[in-house]
C-alpha cells in the first residue's frame, strides 16, 4: 500500500499535537504534514497528500473557502473537515462543496480513524487488539497538556475559550480515561503510556 499522507490544516497548536498523536496512533505509518492556514499551503509546491483535514476556522482564509481552493488543486483528494460546531447546516454546506466528511472536534479518536478509513476507501480487517492505551480526544489532549503546565481549570478555560463548566468535565474524563484520581496521578499515568514526554 502507498505511503498514508495526511495534511493537517489547523491554527491551533495544542490542538495539531493531539490530533496527530490520534492519527499515528490509529494509522501505523501515516506521515502527517500541518499547516497554520489556507494561504501557507497554496504557496507551497509538492506532491498531494492522500487525505486533508481543514478545520473550519482560521485566520485569515477560512476552511468553507479553502475547501474550494483545495478541491481545485487536488480534485481526487479527498478533504475531512474539522468544526468545534458541527449544525446540521454547517455539515450540509461543507458537503455540497466537496468535502469527503465531517467531524466534531469533540469526537472520539475511533470517529477521525473511521472517517479517514471511508474517505480513503479502507476497508480493514478487524485489528488484533493493541496493548491497552488511553484514547483521548484532541480537546481532552488539549487539556491534559495544560494541565501538565500546571494550569487551573479557571486558566484552561481563558486559553481555550471555553467555560470552567466544560473544562471540568474533561478534566474529570481525562482523569477517567487515565484511571487516576488527581492531576499528578493523571500526568504520572500520561507520560507512561507515551502521552506526554
Amino acid at each position: 500500500m502507498a505511503e498514508l499522507r495526511i495534511l493537517l490544516i489547523d491554527d491551533h497548536a495544542l490542538f495539531q499535537s493531539g490530533m496527530r498523536l490520534v492519527l499515528e496512533a490509529g494509522l501505523p505509518g501515516v506521515k502527517v504534514t500541518k499547516a497554520d492556514g489556507i494561504e501557507q499551503v497554496m504557496a507551497q509546491s509538492g506532491e498531494a497528500p492522500s487525505l486533508v483535514l481543514l478545520d473550519i476556522q482560521l485566520q485569515g482564509m477560512g476552511g468553507m473557502d479553502g475547501l474550494v481552493l483545495l478541491k481545485q488543486r487536488w480534485p481526487d483528494v479527498p478533504v475531512i473537515m474539522l468544526s468545534s460546531a458541527a449544525d446540521d447546516e454547517t455539515v450540509s454546506l461543507a458537503m455540497s462543496k466537496g468535502a469527503s466528511g465531517f467531524f466534531s472536534k469533540s469526537g472520539t479518536a475511533e470517529k477521525i480513524i473511521a472517517l479517514i478509513h471511508d474517505a480513503l476507501g479502507i476497508h480493514t480487517p478487524q485489528a488484533a487488539p493493541e496493548p491497552p492505551k488511553p484514547r483521548l480526544t484532541p480537546r481532552q489532549f488539549e487539556v491534559l497538556m495544560l494541565v501538565n503546565e500546571g494550569l487551573s481549570n479557571k486558566a484552561i478555560a481563558r486559553r481555550l475559550e471555553l467555560s470552567e463548566f466544560t473544562v471540568r468535565g474533561h478534566v474529570q474524563a481525562v482523569l477517567g480515561l487515565l484511571n487516576a484520581s488527581s492531576r499528578s496521578q493523571a500526568i504520572f499515568a500520561a507520560r507512561g503510556a507515551g502521552l506526554l514526554a
